[in-house]
């Protein structure tokens, strides 16, 4: 068994998806996981993985945060009401990602 490695989209998916209607953004991060994981499977060539699924959650939720707090220009209250978490556990998980210091 190997252990999982991070996906990564292709730069032409990501902007084929900036440029679609925004109507259809939840089907188009749905394609997109798809698509990745997909590909990531087709790569394994029939061999196991481990941990996919910590790996695929870590892979969205650090740039998801890091989307979040710019747009709310790190303001965690906000980014906290707009995620649905609470403030602590936004804080951890930025802690997690290393978006903030520990003294944050």
């Amino acid at each position: 068994m190997t252990r999982a490695e991070p996906l990564h989209a292709p730069a032409e998916d990501i902007a084929a998806n900036d440029n679609q209607s925004q109507g259809t953004n939840e089907q188009n991060l749905r394609d997109a996981v798809t698509a990745s994981v997909r590909q990531y499977l087709s790569e394994l060539d029939g061999q196991l993985s481990t941990d996919v699924y910590q790996m695929v959650l870590a892979e969205m939720e650090a740039p998801l945060l890091e989307e979040i707090m710019a747009y709310t220009r790190n303001n965690q209250t906000k980014a906290s009401v707009m995620l649905g978490l609470n403030r602590g556990t936004l804080r951890k998980k930025l802690k997690q990602y290393n978006l903030i210091g520990s003294k944050d």
